[in-house]
């Protein structure tokens, strides 16, 4: 058949032409999902909510289901787990890229796995990544993380007031111990104190609303001196503090290497494998630098909240530990599958006040229509983990804090095992198995010794507010409470514990 007959190329014309109006009719006629009515020139920039967005599109799922703004492009908000899962998961292969968030590369954070598009540079980080941090893998930093906890609880006795401080330095410090084979100083350690300001300042301005550049990125050309531009001076700090982030430990392990001093770890074993180049060595450091910034301190918050409030919940978990361990050891990984009310509190603590409410933004390759209506190309696609995790259809009184609801009647946990807040699909937090572990052994360890309780000031308890801050990571305010071991036996067993 001779295909170069004119004949034909008109014919597939036709053909590729009809196909382009059916797909613009089909667009035209498919309504965008339900929302706010938008504003002539402006869109629904004065709906968006910038405080605790998550609690108004909760509300708002009963009016609208899943719902739409118009910015400078769609916005929509997926309110239940149904439509997580069929969208990031059974149709990962549209929902996976990252919408382009100006803050992300003002403040020079392009590096991040979690944040970069779905493209080739995304598969060769994720596919090294994943290979220091599958399950499997993961399993080998357990003795470390343990080590860590122990020395939290051994602060928590000396310091009680400051458990915030001693959880954070324990959860920065398994990072640097795993991924740098760095020893981290208890307080003022430059590599940790440097992460964590550029963590905080990439968390409050990275999530749409949060930041009015994030919604009209052309504002990012705006000079700093220009009313409304003071996030050009928040990412010149930000950048000079990622780039110390990304640097100083990486060459840390470098120098080691060099002087046959290094410990092993996921960073030198990159060099090993990978190194050798400019570019190979840029690409580690973004790596190390994605490990640290999935640390997520608010987990001691949250669990020191529930542990102040719940006397009664802590009183039965304690009663499960001690019989697990005879109260004369501390709880070990061995121990999980054999405390199954401790598992229901910990799955309790990442459901009852998710870390990410929010999530992390996906955004479209191609129009898709789901339950007829168009998400169309290039659309910020927000997962409300919260509102999934308060659904009342599924959990009753989703306020209350009831680690019950994870437990059958005969009080076995039953299958509802799914950690929201670390995402779906292709874009689920690769370093979930490790935090996985360090949650759950804090809350084994620390009911294990301590008892908390509201704080008491002229013979009254002191309230605990319970709010929250407005970041990709939200954490709650901080708060007294009353914190002590539970005899003489465990504070003598923490001490001597090596």
């Amino acid at each position: 058949m001779e295909y170069s007959n004119p004949q034909y190329a008109y014919v597939a014309l036709a053909i590729f032409t009809a196909g382009c109006i059916l797909s613009i009719i089909r667009r035209s006629l498919t309504p965008f999902p339900p929302g706010p009515p938008p504003m002539f020139l402006i869109g629904n920039l004065r709906d968006f909510p910038t405080k605790q967005p998550w609690i108004t599109y909760t509300n708002w799922k009963k009016k609208y289901g899943m719902l739409s703004f118009r910015l400078s492009r769609h916005v929509i908000v997926l309110n239940s787990r149904k439509a997580v899962q069929d969208l990031f998961e059974k149709r990962s292969h549209i929902y996976s890229d990252r919408p382009l968030l100006a803050m992300r590369d003002i403040l020079g954070w392009k590096f991040v796995l979690g944040l970069m598009h779905y493209d080739d540079e995304w598969r060769t980080n994720r596919r090294i990544l994943h290979q220091k941090y599958r399950h499997d893998a993961a399993l080998a930093y357990r003795p470390v993380q343990l080590s860590k906890i122990h020395e939290l609880l051994k602060s928590v006795l000396r310091d009680p007031e400051n458990f915030e401080r001693h959880y954070k330095y324990m959860a920065a410090s398994i990072i640097m111990a795993t991924v740098y084979g760095y020893e981290s100083a208890p307080k003022d350690d430059t590599f940790i104190d440097n992460g964590d300001k550029a963590i905080t300042i990439m968390t409050n301005s990275m999530f749409p609303g949060a930041s009015l550049v994030n919604s009209v990125p052309f504002l990012k050309y705006l000079p700093s001196w220009v009313p409304g531009s003071q996030f050009q001076r928040r990412a010149e700090e930000c950048q000079n503090l990622t780039r110390a982030m990304l640097d100083l430990p990486f060459e840390f392990v470098k120098r080691n290497m060099q002087n046959g001093t290094a410990i092993p770890s996921v960073i030198s074993s990159l060099i090993q494998e990978n190194g050798g180049t400019a570019e190979a060595e840029e690409m580690i450091k973004g790596l190390g630098a994605t490990s640290y910034s999935g640390t997520s301190f608010s987990e001691s918050q949250r669990g020191k909240q529930f542990l102040a409030t719940h006397p009664d919940v802590c009183k039965r978990a304690q009663v499960e530990i001690d019989a697990v361990t005879s109260s004369s050891r501390l709880p070990e990984y061995e121990d999980r599958t054999s405390l199954p009310y401790v598992e229901a509190i910990y799955r309790e603590v990442m459901r009852w006040r998710p870390a990410m409410p929010m999530g992390v933004a996906h955004t479209t390759i191609q129009d898709d229509i789901y339950e007829g209506y168009l998400i169309p190309r290039g659309a910020t696609i927000m997962s409300n983990i919260w509102a999934m995790a308060h659904d009342p259809t599924k959990y009753s009184d989703p306020e209350l804090f009831k680690p019950e609801r994870f437990l059958t009647s005969e009080g076995t946990l039953n299958d509802d095992n799914t950690i929201l807040t670390f995402g779906f699909g292709r874009r689920i937090c690769i370093g979930r198995h490790a935090a996985d572990s360090t949650i759950w052994a804090t809350i084994a360890c620390v009911l294990a010794v301590f008892n908390f309780s509201y704080a008491v000031e002229n013979g009254d308890p002191v309230p605990i507010s319970g709010e929250y801050t407005d970041a990709l990571i939200s954490h709650v305010l901080p708060f007294r409470c009353k914190i002590q071991p539970r005899s003489e036996f465990l504070r003598h067993l923490v001490e001597e514990t090596k």
